[in-house]
């Protein structure tokens, strides 16, 4: 390390070393913390896999990354329908006896989720309350969603019928957070670009700053705080 070198030939004072040991332990503590969360996503991905993940497979760095994909436009919420947690849940209706065509009539919003160019549709967001961002959509119960013949046929009591509601809840929140998500992603979509477009020129920036900082230091133009502070920046 080079304010060592200088620190022993007696040209760096001990405060300079020591300033310059804190980005150095700070950067050394990032890389176990990154190093831990590296391998719990990679052991959450062979379980998600079934088996492990040839180390071939997956990403070295930034640049073997794909850009994520374009939305398609016009998609409609007919899409969601797929969702295995949606599935799940009217599969949960089917032995209460709902009819499941009603149930979704009622309770899932039949829009289009993206606008001709891909991003969130003002139907989507307005499934949404401004202010709150809570639930914005009515049910429209017009037919009944549990067949009435089936349960006629059944001494039906009132535990029956509660657990009767609560599957009905988890179906319509099941909705609500499938259609959540995608407005969460559609936003994250949309600014993408510009968030890896500022962090590339933030990383210019630092590492320019940096150099000039070392160079005026070097010069004898400034002291070797200026340099440690552009070290700290480019590191965070």
């Amino acid at each position: 390390m080079r304010t060592w070198r200088r620190f022993n030939v007696g040209i760096t004072s001990e405060i300079d070393l020591r300033r310059a040991q804190i980005p150095v332990e700070t950067a050394r503590r990032n890389v176990a913390i990154y190093t831990q969360r590296v391998a719990q996503d990679k052991n959450a991905l062979n379980l998600l896999a079934g088996e492990p993940v040839p180390e071939s497979l997956l990403p070295t760095d930034l640049s073997h990354i794909q850009p994520p994909k374009d939305i398609s436009a016009g998609l409609t919420s007919e899409v969601l329908l797929q969702r295995p947690d949606i599935l799940a849940a009217e599969h949960q209706l089917k032995g209460a006896y709902a009819v499941i065509g009603a149930a979704r009539a009622a309770f899932f919003p039949r829009i289009s989720l993206t606008t001709t160019f891909g991003t969130a549709s003002n139907e989507l967001s307005g499934l949404f309350n401004s202010g709150s961002k809570t639930w914005n959509f009515a049910p429209q119960v017009v037919m009944p969603i549990f067949d009435a013949r089936v349960w006629a046929a059944y001494r039906v009591s009132k535990a029956d019928k509660a657990e009767r509601d609560i599957v009905l809840t988890r179906y319509e929140k099941t909705i609500q957070v499938a259609f959540r998500e995608v407005a969460d992603t559609l936003a994250i979509q949309g600014s993408i670009d510009q968030q890896v477009a500022a962090q590339q020129a933030l990383v210019v920036a630092t590492a320019e700053t940096y150099r000039l900082a070392d160079l005026r230091y070097n010069q004898g133009i400034d002291d070797y705080l200026g340099v440690l502070v552009a070290q700290r920046s480019q590191f965070a």
